[in-house]
């Protein structure tokens, strides 16, 4: 869960979402997609937070991101975040 936009959201990296991830960022595989991370551009910061929001159910605040109220520092710290509660689940 991450606070953005002044509410907890679910954020996930579910497949779908890495997908869509490499695809935004014109990556192929898990190595090139770390790399490319990064060196986020603000456009590419909001595509990987969209792709973690619909992973998470929160489709509506995906599409919205352009007009959010979303402090950029928050929204880099909630994609941390979700990619490294991803790597935890891996492992356990």
């Amino acid at each position: 869960m991450a606070v953005l936009a002044g509410e907890e959201r679910r954020l996930c990296l579910t497949l779908g979402a890495l997908a869509e991830i490499e695809t935004a960022l014109g990556v192929s595989g898990v190595a090139a997609l770390a790399e490319r991370m990064r060196v986020l551009s603000a456009r590419d910061l909001m595509a990987v937070l969209a792709a973690l929001l619909r992973g998470g159910g929160e489709g509506a605040l995906a599409g919205e991101l352009e007009r959010a109220a979303i402090d950029p520092v928050e929204a880099a710290e909630a994609v941390a975040l979700a990619f490294v509660a991803s790597s935890g689940r891996a492992g356990g």
